[in-house]
């Protein structure tokens, strides 16, 4: 029976892909990662200043009325009809319109946000070509990551959506078992945040709570993190903060405890989803949220994104293996591609340097 669904699924999926795949913005053919290693050798280096490097917000950087200003783009009108298709209700009316209340709920959000950010492609492809062009490597936050894998040619939008879907449904329905959350920190330099999330599960366990869970979620730059977990726990960590160290608290917006063990039950369905769809080799570098590195093959990306719902978003990481390089050496553009500029914030934290060559696409406005 399992076989029987799948099948549909992927006669559905292939011909929704089909009808965007011929009129894919992103040329494979002048990425470096679509060249063999022994050709690659040979290439002549480029000069980093002449290149781009694309990054994809994630969940949380949604809001009412993104999206109003692409629909005058190409592809985008037909992104947000297969979206429809594929999600069964009205993506773009929910983008655009509202209610926040149910946009900002997990199994709307993740969808909004990868559909969004790849039309925010369709936008940088229309006021700057060479920035796709010439677009070297690509990371996503959390569900960025799924964008950033359709820009490198590795999966078809269509069936990375349905990926998507299925992903926001597991982990809607992994955070209503109990109640969780993120908190998001900022922390002097001599504050121990895993000491502090033990702290906090010894806490737990005086309440009685069974196998209690906290632990860092985000790494998003120097002594900034999102830890993750019971909301005991989360109270524990808001209530001794000055005594930890932190300099600041708050808690974030999201209904539970992504990036940590309380998501365990979204795995095995993301991981089945990941079988019904096409997986390629990405066509330019992107980089895996689970260990900062950049993917090597179709079962790399499966594996880790299964992986990535329970393991902590290291993005302090990623950024620092995309931008590191030999002192004079220069830095190429950066476009975040998506609702907010959060992903500009860390990198200005991070490297100072590579912010300056940053640029925000934006998708609530359209100027003639």
């Amino acid at each position: 029976m399992k076989a029987v669904h799948r099948g549909k699924v992927r006669s559905l999926l292939h011909h929704l892909s089909r009808r965007l795949t011929t009129e894919q913005s992103v040329p494979a053919e002048s990425s470096p990662g679509s060249q063999t290693p022994e050709i690659q050798q040979w290439r002549p280096r480029k000069d980093p200043s002449g290149c781009a490097v694309l990054l994809f917000p994630g969940q949380g950087s949604q809001f009412v009325g993104m999206v109003g200003g692409l629909l005058q783009y190409p592809n985008v009108r037909d992104m947000f009809s297969v979206a429809q298709r594929i999600l069964g209700y009205d993506l773009l009316s929910l983008c655009l319109n509202g209610p926040e209340k149910e946009l900002q709920k997990t199994v709307h959000c993740q969808p909004a946000v990868f559909v969004s950010s790849l039309a925010a492609v369709e936008r940088l492809n229309h006021e700057n070509p060479k920035a796709v062009e010439t677009c070297v490597a690509a990371a996503g936050f959390s569900v960025g990551e799924f964008a950033a894998l359709v820009f490198s040619g590795a999966m078809d939008f269509a069936e990375a959506l349905y990926v998507v879907k299925v992903r926001a449904e597991a982990m809607q329905r992994a955070s209503e078992l109990v109640p969780s959350g993120m908190l998001s920190v900022i922390g002097r330099p001599q504050a121990q945040y895993k000491q502090a999330c033990l702290q906090a599960k010894e806490h737990c366990r005086s309440l009685g709570i069974q196998e209690p869970v906290c632990s860092v979620a985000n790494y998003l730059f120097p002594d900034g993190r999102v830890i993750a977990g019971h909301q005991q726990a989360l109270d524990f960590l808001q209530q001794k903060s000055r005594s930890l160290h932190f300099i600041r608290t708050k808690l974030l917006p999201v209904s539970g405890a992504f990036h940590t063990d309380l998501m365990a039950s979204a795995s095995e369905p993301l991981r089945d989803a990941l079988r019904d769809v096409e997986v390629r080799r990405p066509e330019i570098r992107v980089y895996s949220n689970v260990d900062g590195k950049r993917y090597m093959s179709e079962s790399h990306i499966r594996r880790q994104l299964a992986k990535q719902v329970v393991s902590p978003v290291k993005w302090e990481q990623t950024l620092h293996e995309i931008y590191e390089r030999t002192q004079g050496e220069s830095f190429p553009h950066t476009y975040e591609v998506g609702p907010g500029k959060q992903l500009g914030a860390t990198l200005q934290k991070c490297n100072r340097k590579a912010f300056q060559t940053y640029a925000h696409v934006d998708v609530g406005t359209y100027e003639e």
